[in-house]
């Protein structure tokens, strides 16, 4: 895997903090929108100008080439190499086996990952700090590299890596091994940190660091030509996500039976779309509800704009990323009351918190929303509070202080 005659990391630059990013949550040229939170918070630390950065994102190969999710056909679609927006992003390989990947995968994604930075390093690149994201197993990958390396790193907490895994003996023993030796543990939200001290992680070596919003990339856009571009003649709700359970498209579904004068569209890819259609036409909703399949990022604007409500659902959410795109856009939310959630939607023009996990009392949500709608420009000057500058600014401190070893 040869590297480009234009990369190079010049000692006499200026003196700049070099990051070793990892994790499995990476966009890709074949998966556009796959963990785009952390390309998202990558890009803008990078636009500041003082750090660089190179991404290891490891790509699964499976001992079976006749998955049943097409994942096998999927990932082997992917570069080995690529470069996105200025940065190189590797793909290593490494060893999933279906069913056993709890246990296993953080030892092959290690040494999936060790080898790579081996190799990078033999070239002549060097690095200041080890940055992993998502705790498990990607932030043990990262931190068994870091050690092995003697570099310090970072941990970013996302979600179910910390609300969910650590129900599990081996997987919790580990993130607490991997947060006690991290100079830094970062959680999306206040939430999770609660969680990882009640766990057992020490609190003053825990930072919060909310995701932001792109505001240019989502912003309101021409309400009536979004609006017939999805077909939309009356109230719209949307919900968005992978059709997967946890994030509780079926529930809006059903929801939808106490709501006859809303149309429901949802947009998201996932093993559960047979169900999904299914389950809408046995309620008698089919009519009412279409599935848009994975949309791109202006894609979606374009679905804010034009809807008069996003409906999340979920069980489990750290920091749910379509809350804020979507009010950024005008579009206020109706949303289960979990983890990083209300962080989110915290005043009426953000949109209605929902104390329970059924149809139930998302229909009733809907309907208290547009009681006392708020007007989109109100839901706006919410979503602008939530820029990436606060965040970016922290980080741009805390990986100086870390990699120059100023960090306490």
């Amino acid at each position: 895997m040869p590297v480009p005659a234009n990369w190079s990391w010049s000692c006499e630059a200026a003196r700049m903090v070099s990051l070793l990013v990892i994790s499995t949550l990476f966009p890709n040229a074949v998966q556009q929108r796959h963990g785009i939170f952390v390309e998202t918070r990558l890009q803008h630390l990078l636009e500041r100008g003082t750090t660089r950065a190179v991404v290891i994102a490891p790509v699964p190969w499976y001992p079976f080439s006749d998955t049943r999710s097409g994942k096998y056909v999927q990932s082997s679609r992917i570069a080995h190499l690529e470069e996105r927006h200025g940065v190189q992003v590797w793909h290593p390989r490494y060893l999933a086996v279906p069913g056993l990947g709890l246990y296993l995968n953080p030892w092959f994604l290690w040494l999936s990952v060790f080898w790579q930075t081996l190799r990078l390093l033999l070239r002549g690149q060097r690095f200041d700090v080890v940055d992993g994201h998502y705790y498990y197993p990607d932030g043990i990958a990262a931190a068994l590299t870091a050690r092995l390396l003697r570099l310090p790193y970072t941990i970013t907490a996302r979600g179910t890596d910390i609300n969910l895994i650590p129900d599990y003996k081996i997987p919790r023993w580990l993130i607490l091994w991997a947060a006690k030796g991290a100079a830094r543990s970062i959680t999306v939200c206040r939430a999770l940190k609660e969680q990882m001290v009640e766990l057992g992680a020490m609190e003053g070596r825990i930072e919060v660091l909310r995701n932001g919003v792109d505001l240019n990339l989502f912003s309101p856009l021409d309400r009536p030509l979004c609006r017939n571009k999805f077909g939309i003649d009356c109230k719209a709700l949307v919900s968005i996500g992978h059709l997967i359970e946890r994030k509780g498209h079926h529930l809006v579904i059903e929801a939808m039976k106490e709501l006859p004068d809303y149309q429901l569209l949802i947009a998201g890819d996932g093993e559960m779309e047979t169900e999904l259609r299914a389950q809408a036409l046995q309620a008698g909703v089919s009519d009412r509800v279409s599935f848009l399949g994975a949309l791109s990022q202006p894609e979606l604007a374009e679905l804010y704009s034009a809807a008069d409500a996003l409906v999340l659902a979920s069980s489990r959410e750290g920091w749910a990323n379509v809350l804020l795109e979507s009010m950024a856009c005008g579009c206020p939310v109706v949303a289960t009351s979990i983890w990083g959630t209300p962080e989110v939607v915290a005043e009426p023009a953000a949109g209605v918190l929902v104390a329970e996990r059924s149809p139930a009392a998302i229909a009733q949500g809907v309907r208290d929303l547009f009681a006392h709608y708020p007007s989109r420009e109100s839901t706006r000057q919410y979503a602008e509070r939530f820029s990436w500058q606060e965040t970016v600014d922290r980080l741009e401190s805390l990986f100086d202080e870390i990699g120059t070893g100023r960090a306490a």
